[in-house]
């Protein structure tokens, strides 16, 4: 069976892993991400390349991360990593190591990942969404990943969702949707107590507090009216739902009621059968195995 390095670079954290022709992960692993130094980053990657070449023998590498990925593995932008903008990382890791690489940005790896072993089995067009310190998303059109004229198909976060006359990013669904500088950022306006983990929003929601209750209330339309206009806009079969939030059944089960409630009052679409909204399965391996993905099928 043959094998494959996925490697999963994040802002905080580069996840790496030996990935077979079945998207099955073992011998997973992580480092910390270097955001200041790029060629301690590079020499990081190559070192967990040949760490899983001393396991066994890989035919190439996936990598997935964030940013804007042209085909030939040329990053227009680069996320939080910012040192590899207007570089071609697939080209540098071929030099380094030998080895065929394909880079994919992280949301689209990880919505084809859910195709390959995932929710979207079977499943031909079809939306991801991932949220976590932004919204990172995906359209898969015909059982392929739709990029757009410029690569940048998918950034759903940029999408307009809610008024906002003095900063109009503000109101946007990576401000109002995401969990991070979304739900997290929004409690932190108003408490007294800031929090670093949504849990604690939830669960002070549970325990009565009138504050994270109206956040979360706030937080579910933000993100339903977004997801809406994808459902109308595209027409998927399904909109899947990655990131550590997706986790929480009380929040899958929160947004789907929202949606419902909205869809109520919009005459044009109340008698409509949306798509359905669900949870991604991959979670924190859906970036190394969609990576390794589009690899094997490049």
């Amino acid at each position: 069976m043959k094998k494959y390095v996925g490697l999963d670079i994040g802002g905080t954290s580069v996840k790496y892993g030996l990935v077979d022709e079945n998207g099955v992960v073992t011998n997973k692993n992580h480092f910390e991400t270097n955001v200041d130094d790029k060629d301690k980053l590079l020499n990081d990657l190559v070192a967990a390349v040949k760490e899983i070449q001393d396991i066994e023998p890989v035919e190439g590498i996936g990598v997935s991360m964030p940013g804007v990925v042209q085909a030939d593995g040329f990053l227009t932008t680069s996320g939080a990593v910012k040192y590899f903008t207007e570089i071609n990382l697939a080209q540098l890791l071929e030099e380094k190591t030998d080895l065929p690489t394909k880079i994919e940005n992280d949301a689209n790896a990880a919505a084809i990942a859910e195709k390959w072993i995932g929710s979207a089995q079977g499943i031909h067009d079809y939306i991801g969404l991932v949220l976590g310190t932004g919204v990172g998303g995906a359209l898969i059109v015909n059982d392929q990943i739709y990029r757009g004229a410029h690569a940048r198909s998918g950034e759903f976060g940029w999408m307009i969702v809610e008024d906002d006359d003095v900063d109009v990013e503000m109101g946007t669904l990576n401000f109002r949707g995401a969990t991070v500088i979304g739900l997290i950022r929004r409690y932190n306006q108003f408490s007294g107590d800031q929090v670093d983990d949504a849990r604690k929003i939830f669960q002070r929601a549970d325990d009565g507090e009138v504050l994270a209750q109206n956040v979360l209330k706030s937080y579910y339309r933000s993100l339903a009216k977004g997801i809406i206009n994808l459902e109308v806009a595209f027409d998927p079969a399904v909109v899947i739902i990655g990131g550590g939030i997706s986790n929480n059944t009380e929040f899958m089960d929160n947004l789907n009621k929202t949606i419902k409630e909205i869809q109520a009052v919009h005459n044009s679409i109340n008698n409509l059968q949306l798509p359905e909204v669900k949870a991604a399965k991959l979670k924190n391996d859906a970036g190394m195995i969609g990576a390794v993905y589009q690899l094997i099928h490049a």
